[in-house]
């Protein structure tokens, strides 16, 4: 189940996607029809909006869709090209029985030969430093670069990641980051040895607690909250 900022980031996504491969006629449009959907299904989910706070995402949203061709065509001046966006990833996970699945957001190539992997990340004024170091949040891209080598028979080497801030309420600057995370093999193994062990205990039934997590769950505070 979602809130509002998921269905605010659903419709933002949309729109990167679809600017990157077209030219996309009505940007306001396309985001505002994208979120009124999400909206929707959350409400049928039996989701309170927040209407105050729908009311600041419209031109908060409407704000990001011009910087966001921009903003990649200075991060990568050097030019690309666009070789997915929503790539999936179904990977066999060696010494399991269990597939890795996820979805790359953006798959872009630059003249150098580089692979570059790109996932959009809506979200108020930005990351601090620490976000942006913190390896709950960057074993992400880690996990797709690993994957997405196996996938296409690519060196890793060749593979660089990053992720996109599309900034809401950023007051100064563009309002979309782009910036690189790097992923050697240390990251990588250590990467895989908690997906490993994330594996392990859902085996085992063993459940580990986020209270981090805890105003997000469905069940906080009901009888199933222990």
């Amino acid at each position: 189940m979602g809130n509002e900022y998921t269905a605010f980031g659903t419709a933002v996504h949309s729109y990167c996607e679809q600017a990157l491969l077209r030219e996309v006629k009505d940007p306001n449009k396309l985001f505002a029809d994208e979120f009124v959907k999400g909206l929707e299904k959350l409400i049928v989910d039996g989701v309170e909006l927040d209407q105050k706070l729908v009311t600041q995402m419209e031109p908060q949203g409407e704000g990001i869709l011009p910087e966001v061709l921009p903003g990649i065509n200075d991060y990568f001046e050097d030019g690309f090209e666009v070789l997915k966006t929503e790539e999936e990833l179904y990977e066999n996970m060696e010494g399991t029985d269990y597939k890795f699945k996820g979805f790359i957001d953006l798959v872009v190539k630059t003249p150098d030969g580089k692979i570059h992997i790109i996932d959009w990340k809506t979200c108020s004024w930005g990351w601090n430093r620490k976000r942006r170091s913190e390896p709950m949040t960057t074993y992400q891209l880690t996990l797709y670069k690993n994957f997405y080598a196996k996938k296409h028979g690519i060196d890793p080497k060749n593979i660089e990641t990053h992720f996109a801030l599309l900034k809401r309420t950023a007051k100064k600057g563009s309002k979309v980051e782009i910036f690189r995370v790097t992923s050697g093999p240390r990251k990588t193994s250590s990467a895989m040895a908690l997906l490993n062990r994330a594996i392990q205990n859902i085996e085992s039934r063993t459940c580990i607690k986020n209270r981090l997590s805890c105003k997000y769950c469905s069940f906080y505070k009901t009888e199933h909250c222990k």
